[in-house]
């Protein structure tokens, strides 16, 4: 008898052991901190791709920055302005899933939270240019949430060129030399000619 009471006490304990191994966790494990890639010199593109991130994702119909976000624009906060000859592009992005015209306005709204946020880390208004794609530069095209998720981006763009000089609206910049005057119309494309 005492055998059967043994053994319904050893089934319970093995349910609530069971039970307790099936439970969710909600406590998030921390961030692992990545050290730095060493091979790569510091202040590189390199350096910014592979140790600080060029680019943060966002949920869908959203333009807030969540915390992975966030703490990814702090690290590009902080090498911006250890490196301050570079400047940059702000890349919004979208999914598919609504018209062009509210993905273009949902991509803009993102480049400009994000050219807003660095602005309020140190980053001068002048070293940052936003354009924003809507779904026009998708990055996976397929008809799922991961391929949905991964477009829903904003992608900081490095450049070290020469900052691209003014244009008044009204002055036309003229030919330069040994340039002829721009025409009047511009050309019609017309398609090669058949290969015989």
């Amino acid at each position: 008898m005492w055998i059967a009471g043994c053994a319904k006490l050893a089934a319970i304990a093995a349910c609530a052991l069971l039970a307790a191994a099936c439970a969710e966790n909600k406590v998030e494990p921390p961030a692992i901190q990545v050290p730095p890639v060493s091979s790569v010199p510091p202040g590189s593109t390199q350096d910014f791709f592979l140790n600080v991130g060029d680019r943060i994702f966002f949920n869908e119909n959203s333009a807030e920055l969540s915390p992975t976000a966030l703490t990814t624009l702090d690290k590009q906060g902080e090498w911006l302005v250890r490196y301050p000859n570079y400047r940059i592009m702000i890349e919004g992005h979208s999914d598919e899933k609504a018209s062009p015209q509210k993905n273009m306005a949902l991509s803009k709204q993102r480049a400009e939270a994000v050219r807003g946020y660095l602005a309020a880390k140190g980053i001068e208004p002048a070293r940052v240019r936003t354009v924003f794609f809507g779904r026009e530069k998708r990055v996976a095209t397929c008809n799922e949430m991961s391929c949905w998720s991964q477009n829903r981006r904003v992608v900081t763009v490095l450049d070290t060129g020469p900052p691209a000089p003014a244009v008044s609206a009204r002055a036309r910049p003229g030919p330069g030399p040994g340039m002829a005057p721009p025409p009047d119309r511009m050309p019609t494309y017309a398609p090669p000619p058949p290969r015989g």
